[in-house]
């Protein structure tokens, strides 16, 4: 039985103990504190009949003895701080998806630490364990990662399960991009290989991403490349896969301008797929540039359709726009004007062109560029009531 010890000084302090007999000798187990006041004195003991509660679940013979009453600060050590209900709440998102389906929790625990603090597979086991207190083996990752890659068909499935529940997804509105993740190596291998990175890591090597999500933003497909993949590549492949997977009837797909290309617009004609890309007006042909600023009205919302090799080019202008483009341009032809007056070694910048040694304007280019300001592109093989129809629900 353990006990309470007072122990009285000639200073008018006592000295508070826990203690024990053993072998008819007292044993002390744990020194509380010493106290100057009666009212130390009484907190004193309150933390000595917790300790000999919470260390012998010892129960006391007299209800004046009240327990759990304060805390000494003096008496306690930090030990640290759990994100314990961030954890929780990125749980049941996940099962409300139905991605605990995949069965998996340390993969799974590790998509959450990605969202808190997103870092290497290695690192982010220890952060498990620093922001949840949850700990897995290192050994685990190397034991289980080969085994994710066979969860991929039921992952994508799963999610778009989840996005045809509850956001009535019919694959009428999909859109598509990539992204490049880098690696902290130099030693590339048939997958990881140096390419245009998106991180300006140009000199490590690399994986590409491309990933297709509703028009919610519910990711519903990915698919990885290596890392010296052209983006444009990727487009007709990842959209004919994800089509024969479902057995989509009708998709109409919405990307970026790397996307189109003659003979990519030429197999999503073939394939019955519709889609909405971006167009790089910088590029087109001088015919179409004439025919653009010809016909378009500059007035806010106003747009035309012209046909071309990539399917319906529909120009839109905006007065918002135009005054960003052209406030952009003015300063890169003031940085181009600088650099024509004072050249510098093996240096060139938009809207200047060599004429031999001489450094001087692209005049041409800045014509170009004055009579697209204000005025964005897209391709499109929907016909103007269906393209209209998209226009609105996004």
């Amino acid at each position: 039985m353990y006990k309470i010890r007072q122990i009285k000084y000639a200073a008018g302090s006592t000295s508070v103990q826990v203690y024990k007999i053993e072998n008819r000798k007292r044993v002390i187990i744990k020194h509380i504190g010493t106290a100057r006041t009666s009212t130390e004195l009484a907190e004193l003991l309150t933390l000595a009949n917790d300790f000999i509660k919470t260390i012998t679940r010892q129960l006391f013979l007299f209800n004046e003895v009240h327990a759990d009453n304060i805390i000494n600060i003096r008496q306690t050590d930090f030990i640290g701080v759990y994100y314990s209900f961030f954890h929780e709440l990125i749980s049941k998102l996940i099962v409300q998806i139905g991605f605990d389906k995949l069965k998996n929790s340390f993969l799974l625990d590790l998509v959450i630490m990605r969202i808190i603090e997103p870092a290497s597979k290695l690192r982010s086991i220890i952060l498990l364990e620093e922001y949840f207190g949850i700990k897995h083996r290192r050994q685990k990752y190397y034991d289980s990662a080969p085994a994710w890659l066979e969860l991929k068909s039921k992952t994508e499935s799963i999610a778009v399960k989840f996005a045809r529940e509850h956001y009535d997804f019919n694959y009428n509105l999909v859109f598509y991009d990539v992204t490049t993740l880098y690696f902290e190596t130099f030693e590339s291998d048939d997958l990881r290989k140096n390419g245009f990175s998106k991180d300006n890591k140009s000199q490590q090597p690399q994986i590409l991403i491309a990933l297709m999500v509703s028009k919610e933003g519910l990711p519903i497909s990915y698919e990885v490349f290596p890392g010296n993949t052209f983006e444009g590549h990727t487009f007709i492949p990842v959209i004919k896969s994800f089509i024969n997977k479902n057995k989509v009837e009708a998709l109409t797909v919405v990307a970026d301008a790397a996307m189109i290309s003659t003979e990519n617009s030429l197999a999503l004609n073939e394939n019955g797929i519709n889609y909405i890309v971006g167009g790089r007006l910088g590029n087109i042909s001088n015919d179409l540039l004439t025919q653009i600023d010809a016909t378009i009205i500059r007035k806010d919302g106003e747009s035309i359709r012209l046909p071309t090799a990539n399917g319906d080019l529909i120009c839109s202008y905006s007065s918002l726009r135009y005054r960003k483009d052209k406030y952009e341009m003015e300063k890169q032809i003031e940085r181009a004007r600088s650099l024509v007056d004072n050249p510098g070694k093996n240096k060139k910048m938009k809207f200047t062109k060599s004429s031999g040694e001489k450094m001087e304007l692209n005049q041409k280019l800045i014509d170009k560029t004055v009579k697209l300001l204000g005025i964005k592109g897209y391709y499109a093989n929907l016909n103007e009531s269906v393209a209209n129809h998209h226009s609105e629900i996004s």
